[in-house]
């Protein structure tokens, strides 16, 4: 019989979310034993998964980067690759990497209040026990992206790539390419195509909010000329966040002036063949739902150049040669490109158990949008939707650490959030409180916030910051308890 490991904590997914989340236990908390449970074969998460043209953040690297190591590139909106390389470096100087098992793709984890444990299966017979789970896979399926049976689609005699399965062997150099989308990988990829393609079209059936703004921070370049490394990460840093959250609190307290501000800046950027209305007229208020970064206005440098455009319009079928469209027009195509969302799953499709309940993820209620009611010595890891993912995962992560802390320091073996509490919090809301496509296909299968804390999930990291740093641990709805049996 193979005995299973244990370790103090066990971190579930090795991206940028999981890496941080060791890194801060090493330094909050030493003496802790710990692994990374990664169902890949490498590093990186998402930055790894996806490699389509042209992928980038669409948040500023000060912020999506990790507050102890600073960011030292030139770019302040970074590519895919040196976001990986930046993750994998951390890794590496941290010594995280050696405590990472990859092709380890947990399929199971089960509570059991007596041995105050939990017992973690992965999908090829390994088990390991742990005292405090911790999840940083974040929600989106690696498995597949969200793929929309298109009428006709069997008939196309080119190719149709989904960017999240993009092929390496794909040669798009000199080809007509039509790219069905218009989130943040749509207005990413056709600068990327239209650099080699001989025209790519963006096709979308309702546009997006847009935000042109430099890909490098000229505060940045100008303190790392006067001041240390560290010193000029944290001012960038700093600035980046409270300008991003006052930005947001005005583009929603004034949401019809914003709007008319933000069309206004893409009218400007605009060739004269293409009008602002409507490709540039979203029918929702600014982040309604989230938008759009492109760094140096590459997408609208594209569509002035000729090689890129944009329609508005309804897909009737898939031809052989192209798209047919409600209107009566047609897009010739030897390569489609359906970006059409992500699909997402909560807790990386892991089925937990506590005591021998399932515990269905619809059905929680978040705890200061990390723990849930009922779920001991458990936490998520997400970040915002209104700023750079990092901002909270890192809070989330020094949480976890202050609630491990705080566990040692008064003998206690377990902790869990109140479920009369949760169920007295208010109306119940998706946890991510955007109206994208992607998040409403998912609203039943993620788990839901409370109208009133510590049930509410908040999208301001200066009130996150205080809270989640300084409140009180034991704040009267965090349940504390001993474990009934000794352990073997």
């Amino acid at each position: 019989m193979t005995v299973a490991e244990h370790v103090d904590v066990l971190i579930v997914g090795a991206g940028l979310s999981g890496i941080g989340a060791a890194c801060r236990l090493q330094e909050r908390l030493p003496g802790k034993t710990y692994a990374v449970l990664e169902a890949r074969d490498t590093v990186g998460g998402t930055w790894d998964l996806f490699r389509y043209p042209g992928i980038r953040s669409d948040s500023d690297m000060f912020t999506l980067g990790y507050p102890f190591r600073p960011w030292t590139d030139p770019k302040a909106i970074a590519d895919g690759p040196s976001i990986l390389s930046y993750i994998r470096s951390t890794a590496e100087a941290f010594g995280v990497t050696a405590h990472i098992r990859f092709g380890h793709r947990v399929v199971q984890a089960s509570w059991s209040s007596p041995a105050a444990r939990w017992t973690v299966s992965t999908a090829h017979g390994a088990t390991f026990t742990c005292r405090f789970l911790y999840l940083c896979s974040g929600y989106y399926s690696y498995e597949s992206g969200h793929v929309v049976d298109f009428p006709g689609r069997a008939e196309f005699g080119g190719e149709i790539v989904h960017p999240q399965h993009w092929p390496e062997s794909l040669d798009y150099t000199g080809k007509r390419v039509v790219v069905i989308g218009s989130g943040a990988t749509a207005v990413t990829l056709v600068p990327a195509l239209a650099s080699r393609a001989s025209h790519v079209t963006m096709l979308q059936r309702s546009p997006s909010y847009i935000v042109a703004r430099p890909g490098r921070d000229a505060l940045a370049d100008r303190l790392r000329k006067l001041l240390p490394e560290k010193p000029a990460h944290r001012v960038v840093r700093g600035k980046n966040v409270v300008l991003g959250t006052l930005y947001f609190q005005l583009l929603r307290r004034l949401p019809g002036r914003a709007a008319q501000a933000l069309r206004k800046r893409v009218a400007a950027q605009l060739p004269p063949s293409i009008p602002v209305d409507p490709h540039f007229v979203p029918s929702y208020d600014p982040w309604d739902q989230r938008l759009c970064l492109v760094p140096d206005a590459d997408l609208f440098r594209a569509l002035r150049s000729g090689r890129a455009d944009i329609v508005t319009d309804r897909i009737t079928r898939f031809t052989s040669s192209g798209v047919a469209l409600d209107s009566g027009r047609s897009l010739a195509a030897d390569i489609i490109v359906t970006a059409t969302g992500l699909r997402l799953v909560a807790f990386g499709g892991i089925a937990l158990t506590v005591d021998g309940r399932a515990i269905e993820p619809g059905e929680q209620r978040t705890y200061k949008g990390t723990m849930f009611g009922g779920v001991p010595n458990l936490a998520w890891c997400v970040g915002y939707t209104n700023s750079s993912w990092t901002l909270r995962a890192d809070l989330a992560s020094q949480y976890v650490c202050r609630l491990l802390a705080y566990l040692d320091r008064h003998g206690f073996a377990f902790c869990v959030p109140d479920e009369a509490s949760a169920a007295g919090a208010g109306r119940s809301r998706p946890i991510v409180d955007l109206q994208s496509g992607y998040i409403k296909r998912a609203a039943a299968v993620l788990p839901k916030q409370g109208g009133r804390r510590p049930w509410m999930m908040r999208q301001n990291y200066l009130l996150d910051l205080a809270d989640m740093r300084l409140s009180r641990v034991n704040d009267g709805v965090l349940h504390f308890g001993r474990a009934a049996v000794a352990r073997g």
